[in-house]
């Protein structure tokens, strides 16, 4: 039989929280792990740090969530593959396998021209997964009509490009403006590239929601449904907004999405598993 899918809590869930209090949280709410994202906290650039918070608490760094972020543009200074490779040395020194990466912003256009064969080069050379996440395009509503920007170069679709791993966020295909079936065929197509989930949930807005699973319309059930059945080798990360809950709001979100998570991951493994001798009933 082979193992559940890991279930972790990404530090933005937590936000503005620290890495602590993200261990501490998913250590007690039962996660499987967490996500790092670098942010300006020194906790989520230290390794050493990182890693004696993993042995305190029990849970493994599943994933560096690299700052190639809008918000976290001076960490790290301000060359970007300087950025990835600084969080792909921290994911080593911690024991991660994936670094998830956005796409370059569209003024970025130096930094984007070999993109897709410069993260190719590093995964070879490295061994680290480099999980490219799939973003949205920006969208904005005149008084006339809708329009749109493609912030991200060379895209911000991953289908379109040859990337070796992928990051496929399920607030972000929302904010794309994909109704469920086309999330389902993305999710599908990227399958045998995908390294690492963003558990989230959103709705046909102009904001990136980031709602707890099951609060929007994305079909978030399907995806894990699909994960579990074809054995998904990666990791299932919530990263899901608390900004503006309470501590006891951001507790039973937090655990409301660990539980949804682990309803679709395990009921749809125990359906896909083949049975067993003994499951089989005896004769009367």
């Amino acid at each position: 039989m082979s193992a559940p899918i890991p279930v972790g809590l990404s530090t933005s869930s937590v936000y503005p929280g620290g890495v602590e209090e993200t261990f501490a949280l998913a250590r007690d709410l039962g996660y499987d792990g967490v996500e790092v994202m670098v942010l300006r906290d020194p906790d989520s650039q230290d390794a050493a740090r990182l890693r004696r918070l993993s042995e305190e608490h029990g849970l493994p760094v599943l994933a560096i969530h690299a700052p190639t972020l809008l918000l976290t543009q001076g960490v790290w200074g301000k060359d970007p593959w300087d950025k990835i490779d600084r969080s792909t040395e921290l994911a080593h020194a911690v024991g991660s396998d994936v670094v998830v990466v956005h796409p370059p912003f569209r003024w970025q256009r130096s930094y984007a021209e070999h993109f897709v064969g410069a993260i190719a080069e590093r995964e070879r050379l490295d061994g680290m997964r480099l999980a490219v996440e799939n973003m949205f395009p920006w969208r904005a509503r005149t008084q006339k009509r809708e329009r749109t920007m493609q912030a991200y170069l060379p895209g911000w679709d991953p289908l379109e490009h040859d990337y070796g791993s992928v990051t496929l966020d399920l607030s972000h295909t929302a904010t794309a403006g994909l109704d469920p079936d086309t999330t389902l065929a993305m999710a599908d197509e990227l399958f045998p590239r995908l390294a690492h989930l963003h558990l989230a949930d959103g709705t046909n807005t102009f904001m990136d929601e980031h709602l707890v699973p099951g609060k929007g319309d994305q079909p978030c059930a399907q995806v894990l449904h699909m994960l579990a059945a074809q054995r998904f080798a990666g990791s299932v990360v919530v990263e899901v907004n608390t900004r503006k809950m309470s501590g006891v709001g951001r507790r039973s979100a937090l655990a409301e999405s660990l539980a949804f998570a682990r309803k679709h991951l395990d009921g749809a493994a125990a359906a896909a598993r083949p049975f067993a001798e003994e499951d089989v009933p005896e004769e009367s």
